[in-house]
């Protein structure tokens, strides 16, 4: 028998912290909550202040009866669940589930599972934070509520089994509204110029800083570069830098595991989850960029001894997220000087990118050396720019570069030329000049992590959220993430190289598009409805101010009822309004035309089972039907595509 019972969310994590402790520590796992609020209307006594009603869940009863029998035995126990509300509400629902007494009671927290940070636990114990309960509180009942009214709704106007999610409802319509912004994108045409020089042998590129708009002028200034002579008119010279990334939190972590190593936002937590219970990294759920100084020396000692003293640069960096609900440590390594772990292969690169990313956060800034070279035009007040950079000193270079989601406009703006020397009024030689016809894009579709990024910017959610919140709209088939192919698009290349001029039309493939996420028809009618009848449920700035005030819960400077009561109040309204709204009147239909046959008008609308497309009036008795793919947009579905879906119909 231990006197001492220490009482951890999963079992991974007990088996690790019960080697760091003696033999009068027995820790066990409570496989995370143990209470929830039940299915059904009674969960929840909107009357008597929102009180709710908690109940342990089925599979958990023999977790509660084992763990009883445990307490039962010992003098004294830990809560030692993770260190943030969800972390805090377990431990107070295990305390109420236990009916622990609060001399026998006491809340642990770390941030990493090493064996000094559980023995600096064990030794500074608190008392349970109710503050940080009632935020978790609060958000659990508000996302209830919102859920238990909001999904019948969707079931008597728009279709069986639908559901909404006061956070996943406004994830779905930034997802929404970038696709109507494709589709009435109008790409606009305009002329790009670039000219390669020859210089003893070497050759460097040029860029006209300005566009013309139309075939006309670019073809004209082509040809009068044909009789022009071409020189150095100024060459500068400018030092720069390049300093590195912040250490990871939960949301940059899931953007660059997608970005570099193509892991799901829900996958990438899951690893860090194992590599973060096996003692290789800090907590993995954070707002906050900070290192403690114990960390910032770890990971001093470990760049001097495999890099150099200069290498090493000493950072602190602020924590951007207002109110910032886990502003403790960024994830890092728990042991910068391991900088490779065993495990399975996705867990070695992940580690490898958290180690990389937080050991060059205290590395040296890149010294680098930009050249920008004007070129002067004999018979024109233009000129041609070249830049070129060269790297002086790595510095953190050596180790990491941080990607983004931007998508170059061109793929020779991710080249920088190596110039060769040049000195001004040096006479230049061309060797080709071109005008390649370009064309304006609009927003890119979002990935799984350009939309955590979009959700951070604007406050909506926190980083427990962003996982769950991506998997449920996929899961639910609001959303379906797909690579696709490009297309075939003609654009005019006119050039000038030998004398010569040249007006050809070319072909590229254009569009292609990784792992992007796509509305189905069923979100496009759903976030409508709501936009029209919840403006409030899924308005960007009242989610990321409903936020803030679980945030003023946690601080102890709001009481989270009357938080929900400014909410409801207005909610409950409107959902009793949208009872009288009748089925017909929302749009869940397009007329695409008629059919070029026996002229009857060809729908495309929601079906029961998903989107379908049928011949002739609903009057009609002989009217015909077929199915549509997800990804068929019934808004923007040409006539033309439909042909594929007809075509077994005439037979």
């Amino acid at each position: 028998m231990s006197k001492n019972l220490v009482i951890v969310e999963s079992p991974a994590k007990a088996k690790t912290i019960e080697g760091y402790l003696g033999s009068d520590y027995k820790v066990v796992s409570s496989y995370g909550h143990v209470r929830d609020l039940p299915k059904g209307d009674k969960a929840i006594d909107i009357k008597n202040r929102f009180e709710p009603t908690y109940e342990v869940t089925a599979d958990k009863k023999e977790v509660i009866k084992n763990l009883k029998s445990l307490v039962k035995d010992s003098e004294m126990i830990y809560l030692a669940s993770d260190d943030d509300r969800e972390g805090e509400a377990i431990s107070w629902h295990l305390k109420e589930v236990l009916k622990l007494k609060d001399e026998q009671t006491k809340r642990i927290v770390f941030r990493e599972i090493t064996k000094n940070a559980i023995t600096k636990a064990i030794e500074n114990p608190r008392g349970i934070d109710i503050d940080l309960v009632n935020a978790q509180q609060a958000r659990r009942i508000l996302d209830r509520l919102v859920g238990f009214e909001l999904s019948p709704i969707l079931w008597k106007k728009i279709k069986t089994g639908l559901s909404a999610g006061r956070v996943q409802s406004v994830a779905v319509r930034l997802i929404v509204d970038r696709e109507r912004e494709i589709e009435h994108f109008k790409a606009k045409s305009s002329f790009r110029i670039t000219a390669i020089f020859e210089v003893s042998g070497k050759t460097f590129k040029a860029e006209l800083p300005k566009r013309f708009d139309t075939k006309a002028e670019a073809e004209e200034f082509l040809k009068s570069c044909l009789a022009a002579d071409f020189s150095v008119g100024n060459l500068e010279k400018k030092p720069g830098k390049k300093s590195p990334a912040a250490p990871f939190t939960t949301s940059t972590l899931q953007q660059e595991a997608s970005r570099k190593l193509y892991f799901s936002v829900a996958q990438t937590m899951s690893v860090a989850q194992k590599l973060y219970e096996a003692g290789k990294i800090t907590y993995m759920r954070t707002d906050s960029t900070n290192l403690s100084d114990d960390a910032m020396n770890s990971a001093k000692n470990a760049i001097h001894d495999s890099y150099g003293e200069q290498y090493h640069q000493s950072r602190k960096y602020a924590t951007k997220s207002e109110g910032a609900q886990e502003a403790h440590e960024a994830i890092r390594p728990t042991d910068f000087s391991v900088n490779q772990i065993s495990g399975d292969r996705n867990e070695q690169r992940l580690y490898d990118l958290i180690w990389k990313r937080a050991i060059a956060s205290q590395m040296s800034d890149a010294q680098l050396e930009k050249t920008t070279i004007t070129i002067d035009i004999s018979n024109s007040d233009l000129n041609l720019v070249a830049t070129g950079e060269i790297i002086k000193f790595d510095g953190f270079l050596k180790v990491y570069l941080e990607d983004t989601d931007d998508e170059p406009e061109d793929d020779d703006n991710a080249n920088k030329s190596l110039l060769p020397p040049l000195t001004v009024g040096q006479e230049l030689a061309l060797q080709e000049m071109k005008g390649k016809e370009t064309f304006s894009r609009p927003a890119p579709r979002y990935t799984e992590a350009s939309l955590v990024k979009k959700l951070e910017k604007l406050g909506i959610g926190r980083p427990s959220t962003y996982a769950p919140t991506i998997s449920t709209i996929q899961r639910r088939e609001y959303v379906i993430k797909e690579s696709r192919d490009g297309l075939p698009r003609n654009y005019v290349e006119l050039s000038i190289a030998d004398g010569q001029f040249k007006d050809e039309t070319k072909t590229e493939i254009t569009g292609a598009e990784k792992q992007k996420l796509f509305p189905t028809n069923i979100a496009m009618v759903v976030n409508d409805f709501l936009v029209e009848h919840f403006p409030n449920v899924i308005d960007f700035s009242f989610t990321a101010r409903v936020e803030k005030e679980f945030d003023d819960i946690a601080s102890g400077g709001q009481v989270w009822q009357d938080m929900i009561d400014s909410f409801y109040g207005n909610f409950h309204h409107s959902v009793e309004e949208t009872e009288q709204v009748s089925r017909q009147d929302i749009n869940t239909s397009r007329v695409i035309g008629t059919h070029p046959e026996n002229g009857k008008t060809i729908t495309a609308r929601l079906g029961r089972f998903g989107p379908l497309v049928q011949i002739g009036d609903n009057e009609d008795e002989d009217k015909q039907f077929a199915s549509l793919k997800k990804d068929n947009l019934l808004k923007t579905l040409p006539l033309k595509r439909l042909w594929n879906y007809l075509s077994f119909l005439e037979t």
